[in-house]
């Protein structure tokens, strides 16, 4: 299930902000400033955070800088009466991810969580464990206990496609359809090749195989 925290020092502005996530399946966490957030987030696992703005002790502007300092990477939104341009801009270049001016209609708050939640799986879905090793699309490259090995694009679609469907066959067509389009200077035997690269590449690792189905295509088999 889905964490939201709340940070919010309005305790009545709070508890209808909780009912109405915990109405749509959410799991809420509560917090009644910024250090509260803080705290709360030390020892649990949240994945998405709702902050007001104006709090006492620690701002929600201070709030997600220090997030983002940290390397929380999860979405933030923020809740404020502050409606400028100016104040909007300091809210995203602080990095939140999106901003609601109050009184906020509840409604539209569930569907920019639900948007911001989307969007966050996408980028998590960008990146592959496989045993030991994980394979990081941002900037194509694997990850492996002894460094990193970076790899043309054509050979990182390749493996991240195989990997991410263990066990399932593919044809050399369809791996041609899929990574290489409608480059018409590509046949099936470039399939080949990138697949033999692959292999010599990753001789030392045990984490996963890439196995030839006779007749068929190939497969990626995870140890």
């Amino acid at each position: 299930m889905v964490t939201i925290l709340i940070a919010e020092d309005d305790r009545n502005v709070r508890l209808l902000l909780g009912e109405t996530l915990r109405s749509a399946g959410f799991t809420v966490i509560e917090a009644r400033d910024g250090k509260d957030a803080l705290d709360q987030l030390d020892q649990k696992h949240v994945d998405l955070v709702v902050t007001d703005v104006m709090m006492p002790h620690v701002s929600g502007i201070e709030l997600v800088e220090l997030l983002r300092e940290s390397g929380y990477e999860q979405p933030v939104l923020m809740l404020t009466v502050l409606d400028s341009f100016q104040d909007k801009e300091a809210g995203f270049t602080t990095g939140a991810d999106d901003y609601m001016v109050k009184p906020v209609d509840l409604d539209e708050l569930l569907l920019r969580i639900r948007a911001l939640l989307r969007r966050s799986k996408i980028v998590a879905a960008q990146e592959l464990i496989v045993g030991a090793l994980q394979l990081r699309m941002t900037d194509a490259t694997v990850v492996t206990p002894h460094g990193e090995i970076p790899l043309p694009q054509k050979e990182f679609q390749l493996l991240y496609r195989l990997l991410a469907h263990p066990k399932q066959i593919f044809t050399r067509q369809q791996l041609m359809d899929e990574i290489w389009g409608y480059d018409v200077e590509s046949d099936s035997r470039t399939v080949d090749v990138h697949i033999k690269r692959l292999r010599d590449k990753f001789s030392a690792y045990d984490d996963f195989t890439i196995e030839t189905v006779w007749g068929l295509g190939y497969k990626g088999v995870i140890q």
